[in-house]
């Protein structure tokens, strides 16, 4: 399908009942979409994001010492600055814990490492035992491909190098994040595979952001609609790639759905609403998945819509897409881990990709 033309269908998937509501209050007046983020209001809009989304400090995270939490600057990428992880578990868990290594969505413009810390610390740390480092990685347009996916890649060297100081497994490392982050986890996976870097036990791909070239069905059929669609991740994916976006050899390391060979990964986790425009790549990656021999749960909520868990935190679907993310979690954590060998994934692969 060509990305400049519509699909013929004008036929559109109902959103969830209970899910409507929340969308309509983001609406002016409660009928016209949001406005799209366009290359003119992407500055407003990140100075909008900065001011107005939660930062919470490490004492607030700390919940009256219900977690350890410490922010940690650790070595970038070659010629690149130090990392911020924030670095969060259980008080008082003896080790070492698995680790959830986690990327903050944002569509790669906007979001912050601290913002996603309560709701995940509340939902995973505790009743799983989990360990939780959050990536504070640099955003477009100011830093473009390759520079984001490298500072994630750099603190994740940085903590499974680190690993016993830091209390954790290294070889129960579980990456992930949502849309955005989702987008960098499974670009992750494939660097470290290919680097042969520190493997994951799984990767949690929540409505990832994967595909640049817009030509999925879903991404036309469901523009105007939900709360992000063609226009906004044509500019969001422009900001990161810049005059790379859209080019034939664009390595997968930037958009994994380029990807032609998705075997060697580890186990993965992925979720999209059937009512938002990563629907089809999201499908077409777990297929692609599968078919390259590989594992990975995929769930299409019926009637969400991007970030529906979010806007819609008491709604069913909501619950129910929480539980089984919690279940694969509790699945992968209780399988025993496999060590693997220093290189043993090496392929040949230029460090920049």
């Amino acid at each position: 399908m060509n990305a400049d033309r519509a699909p013929e269908s004008k036929a559109v998937p109902p959103f969830d009942p209970e899910l409507d509501p929340a969308l309509a209050a983001l609406r002016p007046g409660g009928k016209e979409p949001r406005e799209p983020l366009t290359p003119d209001n992407l500055q407003a809009r990140q100075e909008r994001d900065a001011a107005a989304r939660p930062r919470p400090t490490a004492e607030a995270l700390r919940a009256d010492g219900c977690f350890e939490v410490t922010e940690l600057r650790v070595p970038g990428p070659p010629d690149g600055p130090d990392v911020t992880l924030v670095s969060a578990r259980p008080s008082g868990l003896a080790g070492p814990l698995p680790l959830l290594y986690y990327m903050h969505g944002g569509a790669m413009i906007i979001g912050n490492a601290w913002s996603v810390l309560p709701r995940i610390l509340r939902e995973w740390a505790i009743p799983l035992g989990l360990a939780v480092i959050s990536v504070e990685y640099r955003l477009a347009p100011h830093a473009q491909y390759p520079q984001p996916l490298e500072d994630c890649y750099a603190g994740l060297a940085w903590a499974a190098g680190h690993a016993a100081e830091l209390d954790i497994d290294p070889d129960r490392i579980i990456i992930g994040g949502k849309s955005a982050g989702g987008g960098l986890a499974a670009a992750l996976a494939l660097l470290a595979r290919d680097r042969g870097g520190p493997r994951a036990l799984g990767q949690l791909l929540l409505c990832p952001m994967l595909d640049d070239r817009n030509s999925t069905f879903s991404s036309h059929q469901m523009t105007g609609r939900g709360t992000w669609d063609l226009t906004s991740n044509a500019t969001a994916w422009k900001a990161l790639l810049g005059d790379r976006y859209g080019t034939a050899d664009l390595p997968p390391y930037a958009a994994p759905s380029r990807a032609t060979d998705l075997s060697g990964l580890p186990p993965a986790y992925i979720d999209v609403g059937s009512a938002e425009m990563f629907r089809d790549e999201d499908v077409a990656y777990a297929n692609a998945i599968w078919q390259s021999g590989g594992q990975a749960e995929l769930h299409v909520w019926p009637g969400a819509y991007h970030g529906f868990d979010s806007l819609a935190p008491r709604a069913t679907l909501t619950q129910d897409a929480q539980n089984a993310r919690t279940r694969w979690l509790q699945r992968l954590l209780a399988q025993p881990a496999t060590r693997t060998a220093p290189g043993a994934a090496s392929r040949t692969t230029s460090r920049k990709g």
